[in-house]
């Protein structure tokens, strides 16, 4: 490879896109969805499990794994997908999204991000040097530089203050990276800002970075919002990178952002979603826990082919979630995953064929009747 990773575009139909990662840990056919293992680990789901499933690249958290065990550790033992027991790519976000998730314990100024460990209070300064140093440690395939992620609602001062010092951040992060095997990729912010996403993209898109990513998405604005804002960031991003959309999010979400150009995505939703009794299926969303699956014999999705579709029925694991059984939540999360990889796959032929709008239109319009009852709690 001539650099950390290699990108190509295998087919195109509109502005969706197939293509290909190559990293050192492997191949990544996109577009790709990367299940969320914040502590180096899937919940409910183990490393080979996944890799089974088609999960080629998964993601890890800094700032999580930079308190325990901690970066060094991580290192010694041969890096983050080593660790873990993943034969793939990992992806790791820089803990930026921290910033907002636990405002609580932290403050922002130039320098960095000071937190208090949510395990103990302990005081941790993270800064965009500090942030790179602590994925190069990891051994990711790919970093993310350190950003703020801007809350919303935000008003547009707050907003522009928010990407100028992500900008900043940027090219810090940037000039901090000495691995020259690890890919490092930049984050657009902007919040719902049509100017700011645009002033976001081109400050950001001006910085070599391996790849660019939309952020500051899918944190409570309307979802029409959030799609004008994310397509606006996609067409401003370079066409020979990968384009990564962080956090979103159901599948209609992730088809209309296939639709947009995007290559990569992340999201809890699969595994969450899946703890709480929610299951995604090809005819919308199910809610295990109901009255009305104590008596049926049918799997969760007869269309699916995962291990639980083919051997448990609704009313089994709805006994499940009301016991409280740990299966309950590995079958769930198998499905969910095993859904969307699923959707992955499908996506991907059907660009390839020439057929992804029909194919994105009609997925959606099952889909869609049930997309206000995700659990994003």
């Amino acid at each position: 490879m001539n650099g950390p990773i290699e990108f190509s575009v295998t087919a195109v139909e509109g502005d969706a896109r197939t293509g290909r990662i190559v990293t050192p840990h492997g191949g990544v056919a996109t577009p790709a969805f990367m299940p969320v293992g914040t502590r180096a680990a899937v919940k409910a789901m183990a490393p080979d499990e996944l890799w089974s499933m088609g999960y080629t690249m998964v993601l890890a958290n800094a700032y999580h794994l930079a308190l325990r065990p901690g970066a060094d550790l991580v290192h010694e033992m041969g890096g983050v997908a080593r660790f873990m027991g993943f034969p793939g790519a990992v992806l790791t976000d820089s803990g930026g999204f921290q910033a907002m998730s636990l405002a609580k314990i932290n403050s922002i100024n130039e320098e960095g991000i000071h937190f208090r460990s949510h395990l103990d209070g302990t005081p941790l300064m993270l800064t965009p040097e500090s942030a790179i140093d602590i994925q190069q440690q990891l051994g990711a395939d790919i970093m993310m530089a350190l950003d703020e992620c801007t809350p919303y609602p935000a008003e547009h001062r707050r907003a522009l203050k928010s990407l100028e010092l992500t900008a900043r951040w940027a090219e810090r992060s940037l000039a901090a990276r000495v691995s020259t095997t690890q890919a490092l990729f930049g984050i657009i912010q902007g919040s719902i800002f049509e100017d700011l996403r645009k002033l976001s993209a081109s400050q950001i898109t001006s910085i070599p970075f391996d790849g660019y990513a939309a952020g500051g998405l899918s944190v409570g604005e309307p979802k029409a919002a959030m799609l004008e804002m994310a397509a606006l960031s996609a067409s401003m991003m370079p066409r020979d990178r990968p384009r990564y959309l962080m956090g979103v999010g159901t599948p209609s979400d992730l088809l209309a952002a296939i639709a947009m150009g995007f290559d990569m995505f992340d999201c809890v939703l699969p595994t969450r979603n899946a703890r709480n009794g929610m299951a995604f299926t090809s005819v919308g969303p199910v809610s295990i826990k109901q009255a009305a699956h104590a008596r049926d014999s049918t799997p969760l999705d007869p269309a699916c082919e995962c291990r639980p579709c083919r051997t448990h029925s609704r009313a089994y694991l709805r006994h499940l979630y009301l016991s409280g059984e740990i299966l309950a939540a590995r079958a769930l999360t198998e499905h969910n995953l095993h859904f969307f990889a699923s959707l992955m796959r499908q996506s991907r032929d059907a660009i390839s064929s020439g057929n992804f709008a029909a194919f994105a239109k009609v997925l959606s319009g099952e889909m869609n009747p049930g997309d206000q009852v995700f659990d994003r709690s």
